[in-house]
């Protein structure tokens, strides 16, 4: 599942490339058809990220926004105009490009009020600048759970996905199993920090960065790393290689079924 700095990116590019201007709107798969007739011929005004949700934007009357969770398959794409192929649920189309759709788990129209009730559920964005960080530390510092299933709440903190999830913790020297109530204040604050940086990064770059420049590949003198995501990364999907800072081999576990990386000697069990 794309990470929050994807999305917002996308949002970046849709923005970009298609507005403020009249947009062709259409669902060559049909499952969008109607929703897609009612905004076809319309101004496509903008489009915003929150977290892993994405919001476009038509001046069209009544329902105009158009929310957009890509889940765990879906795919968006934007290129200059050419045939549909494959199951495209939305396309959106201007004089020199299109966006095509494919395997949402969310594709639905929505009136202002019911965006609102969207947002009301989703968590403080490190990427906005809007982002309500008092709101996530309230969550974290009541709850039990550990902080690394914390942070995988959508209601918590948006955006925040396997990968941020384990390379922050990392960077925090944090046992990833700590309760979220037994973090002080001080130790939150540097990782919401972290969060900030890290993330829009991401954005800026198009790929996760998390090492520090002593633990580059340049100044290791070790190969890069090679992975379908990119980036250089302390612990994320590197089970069993030596941790970049101490030597240790980097485990992995299964938490809320999700798989999670660290390394036992850098991030020291809670006690």
């Amino acid at each position: 599942m794309p990470e929050g700095h994807v999305i917002h990116r996308l949002a970046d590019e849709l923005t970009g490339v298609f507005a403020p201007g009249p947009v062709a709107v259409s669902s060559p798969q049909g499952r969008f058809s109607v929703e897609a007739a009612h905004l076809d011929g319309t101004v496509l005004a903008g489009a915003e990220a929150w977290g892993k949700h994405l919001f476009v934007d038509f001046r069209a009357p009544g329902a105009h926004w158009v929310h957009i969770h890509l889940g765990l398959i879906g795919r968006l794409t934007v290129g200059p105009v050419s045939p549909v192929q494959g199951q495209v649920r939305l396309r959106i189309e201007n004089a020199g490009s299109v966006a095509d759709l494919r395997g949402p788990q969310w594709c639905r129209l929505l009136t202002d009020e019911e965006r609102q009730a969207v947002l009301a559920t989703v968590g403080a964005d490190p990427i906005r600048e809007d982002a309500d960080p008092e709101r996530a530390w309230r969550a974290v510092h009541r709850s039990t759970r550990a902080i690394a299933v914390l942070l995988m709440d959508q209601g918590i903190t948006a955006g925040v996905g396997n990968i941020y999830r384990a390379e922050v913790l990392f960077r925090a020297r944090l046992d990833p199993l700590t309760p979220g109530n037994r973090l002080t204040r001080a130790t939150w604050n540097g990782i919401w920090a972290d969060l900030v940086t890290l993330m829009r990064r991401g954005v800026a770059d198009g790929r996760i960065d998390t090492v520090a420049p002593e633990h580059t590949p340049e100044a290791m003198g070790r190969a890069p790393r090679v992975d379908r995501h990119g980036g250089e990364v302390y612990v994320y999907r590197r089970r069993g290689q030596p941790c970049l800072v101490c030597g240790t081999a980097v485990r992995e576990t299964d938490l809320g079924g999700r798989h999670l990386f660290w390394c036992p000697r850098c991030q020291r069990r809670h006690r």
